[in-house]
């Protein structure tokens, strides 16, 4: 087996033509560099440099050997330094709705990520239903979810406040039959927009469908139909619609794996903070 550490050696004597420049690049002493190249020299069987000239010129075995020499030591310091950065810092799981606050929750993220160097963020953003799931699979380690009942192990829950939405300058609601800016399948303001209005016996389609709150909300604005969303997103266009019935009981909750770690107790904290401040609570 090629010792990487006379290889290097090996590698820097050729780079400098000279020991005494080789053991200076390596913090070595000259003697210890020379003695690790005859090393490899016995070990291989041949000769890697002609000494004989005034600068220091490699065999033909050693031009052969330098070429994989510098691969394999490209390779080793490349897999030490993944191995060494998987260790220092681990990984941080956080799955959040796609619909919550991403213009105070991107910043916060990002200033976690800039101070918490011990860990290696990543975030996933979603539907609520799937992203419980992954939860309670383990794929994440904290979660934001969206719920109309929260379950028993969540560490709190804030309610949610939605309203039925409309354009302020093309209206929607006196179309027949009544279209519907809904999310994805899966999402729980579609669900609950349906059963209202089949509870109401009221003849609906849906015009528009995203998984994206922005695109909703544009779809919205524009005039393509009502939507039921939360009344912290309500846009300059848009207009509350009081005539269809109120939609109670959604909350916004926070999950935790246990014995998360002080970087993982941080997140958790900063993201209970920041569901204070939007539920307009005191901190």
């Amino acid at each position: 087996m090629l010792d990487h550490l006379l290889l290097r050696s090996f590698v820097a004597v050729a780079d400098c033509g000279n020991f005494t420049r080789a053991a200076e690049r390596l913090h070595l002493t000259q003697s210890t560099v020379s003695q690790q190249i005859r090393r490899l020299e016995d070990s291989l069987g041949y000769r890697l440099l002609d000494r004989s000239a005034r600068q220091i010129q490699m065999t033909t075995e050693g031009e052969q050997l330098c070429s994989y020499a510098r691969r394999i030591l490209a390779l080793h310091d490349e897999a030490e330094d993944v191995l060494r950065h998987q260790h220092s810092e681990g990984v941080l799981r956080l799955g959040v709705p796609e619909d919550f606050a991403a213009e105070r929750l991107i910043p916060l993220l990002a200033n976690f990520a800039d101070t918490q160097t011990s860990v290696r963020l990543e975030v996933s953003s979603g539907l609520s239903p799937e992203l419980l799931r992954q939860y309670r699979e383990g794929q994440f380690d904290v979660l934001l979810s969206k719920q109309m009942n929260p379950g028993s192990d969540c560490l709190a829950a804030w309610p949610e406040p939605l309203c039925w939405v409309d354009s302020r300058q093309r209206p929607a609601e006196q179309r027949g039959p009544l279209p519907l800016v809904v999310f994805a399948p899966g999402g729980l303001y579609r669900q609950e927009m349906i059963q209202a209005l089949e509870m109401q016996a009221r003849n609906w389609r849906i015009s528009y469908s995203s998984t994206s709150l922005a695109s909703v909300c544009a779809a919205v604005a524009a005039g393509l139909g009502i939507s039921l969303l939360p009344r912290r997103v309500l846009q300059a266009e848009h207009q509350i619609i009081d005539s269809l019935p109120a939609i109670e009981g959604m909350h916004l909750t926070l999950y935790a794996q246990p014995n998360l770690g002080q970087a993982g107790n941080a997140l958790k904290e900063r993201l209970y903070q920041l569901c204070l401040e939007q539920a307009g609570l005191p901190r």
